[in-house]
């Protein structure tokens, strides 16, 4: 679909340099997939609250890691 927008020169540059693309199409179109791409997941976690009790929080992670580099120190 064919579209004209307005966008700011810095922002469509800084999307270029984050994305790698080679147009500013390509840009655009990287940028709102994967827009939507964390839109979708932010709905399927506010959707599935508890469904996965046994992920690993970030203070589990960590003891794991700390737990980890005592065991290889010995």
């Amino acid at each position: 679909m064919k579209t004209t927008i307005d966008i700011p020169e810095k922002s469509l540059q800084e999307a270029i340099r984050h994305t790698g693309a080679k147009t500013k199409r390509d840009a655009v179109v990287t940028a709102v997939d994967e827009f939507n791409r964390r839109r979708r997941q932010e709905e399927m976690a506010e959707r599935l609250p508890g469904a996965c009790p046994h992920f690993m929080t970030q203070d589990d992670l960590k003891t794991m890691r700390e737990d980890r580099k005592w065991e290889a120190a010995k």
